[in-house]
């Protein structure tokens, strides 16, 4: 079943509610609100921006005071605003640049993450930074087919079955998805609605939920998913240790955190030709097709300042995942990670 946390309904979402009730909060740029109480979800926690941070965090000692927004040096506590205003900006138009400023090919690279995820009927996937839907939806419709192909292959292996006996197992069946459920779960108020539009107009409702949440401070308990991914997203998070923490967090022993995002160019040739498509023609292309030049520079810039394939690779070993891989994909302008809770 769907739950709808921004319009304030809710329904139960089979296997994965917690025992209990929730308490979910909105996220603004100045703090947080409480403005709801949902059942059926799985436990959230209520340490939102603007809430004090537990004693787990706490511990970590004191931070940096200042961080990179793009190329540009702020103090930590103005880049989540800064960030958040940059998505909101560009929310309406998101998914037509991203098929303008990639020629289309980023759908290639989410094919390719769904399926090295493979789920299977039943998977419990958490997608972070998912706001329009993009990975979730993708993972529907693989956990459906792979669903549908299952239960095709049980009836013809049933060669005694009757065309009544077998159209009615099929009029049983009450879950098409085999018991898999997403929850995206995205900072940003703007990108997720956007997402939820899509969901409506594309007949998305089963096994979908929508979650308005911090990478670094997500609202669940431990052990909860099978799946974490999060593409295109963790470069603009202010803590990407923080985030990779909650990621392992969250999954259940045996769980896997895949994360697609943009990467260090690792041929020449490719490379200067990269950066002179991304500085002078992106943030052109932003202005004309979404009226925000600032925002696609900032895009452009937070590529280049995120880390390399091992350096990323290595921060996620040190969130402890275990049998930590990468694979590379059009010359490493973008790289797919991948890491067990082992």
């Amino acid at each position: 079943m769907q739950c709808d946390v921004l319009s304030g309904s809710c329904h139960p979402i089979a296997k994965m509610a917690a025992p209990g009730s929730c308490v979910l909060w909105s996220y603004c740029c100045r703090g947080s609100s409480r403005v709801m109480l949902c059942y059926g979800l799985p436990r959230l926690r209520s340490s939102w921006p603007g809430v004090p941070l537990g004693a787990r965090h706490l511990s970590q000692g004191k931070r940096a005071t200042e961080t990179h927004f793009g190329f540009e040096t702020v103090p930590e506590k103005e880049k989540g605003g800064k960030v958040y205003q940059v998505f909101e900006s560009v929310a309406k138009k998101y998914d037509v640049m991203n098929d303008m400023m990639s020629l289309g090919i980023h759908r290639i690279w989410k094919d390719l993450l769904l399926q090295k995820m493979h789920p299977f009927p039943g998977t419990q996937l958490l997608d972070v930074a998912g706001g329009t839907g993009d990975i979730a939806f993708r993972f529907l419709n693989y956990v459906q087919a792979q669903h549908q192909g299952k239960q095709k292959r049980q009836l013809r292996a049933q060669q005694n079955l009757s065309w009544e006996e077998i159209a009615k197992k099929y009029q049983n069946e009450e879950d098409s998805l085999g018991g898999s459920r997403v929850v995206v779960c995205d900072i940003n108020r703007e990108m997720l609605k956007i997402g939820k539009q899509k969901a409506y107009a594309r007949g998305y409702k089963a096994g979908l939920a929508w979650v308005l949440g911090d990478a670094e401070e997500l609202p669940f308990d431990d052990d909860k998913f099978d799946v974490y991914t999060i593409a295109f997203g963790i470069r603009n998070v202010t803590h990407i240790d923080r985030a990779l923490q909650e990621a392992h967090r969250v999954l259940r022993r045996g769980g896997r955190f895949l994360c697609l995002e943009f990467s260090q160019v690792n041929n020449p040739v490719v490379s200067r030709l990269y950066d002179l498509y991304s500085f002078q023609v992106i943030p052109v292309l932003g202005e004309v097709i979404a009226g925000d030049w600032k925002s696609y520079q900032y895009l452009v810039e937070s590529i280049r300042q995120f880390p390399s394939q091992e350096d990323f690779k290595e921060l996620i070993e040190d969130a402890g995942f275990e049998k930590v891989t990468y694979e590379s994909l059009t010359s490493g302008i973008v790289a797919i990670h991948s890491g067990f809770k082992l």
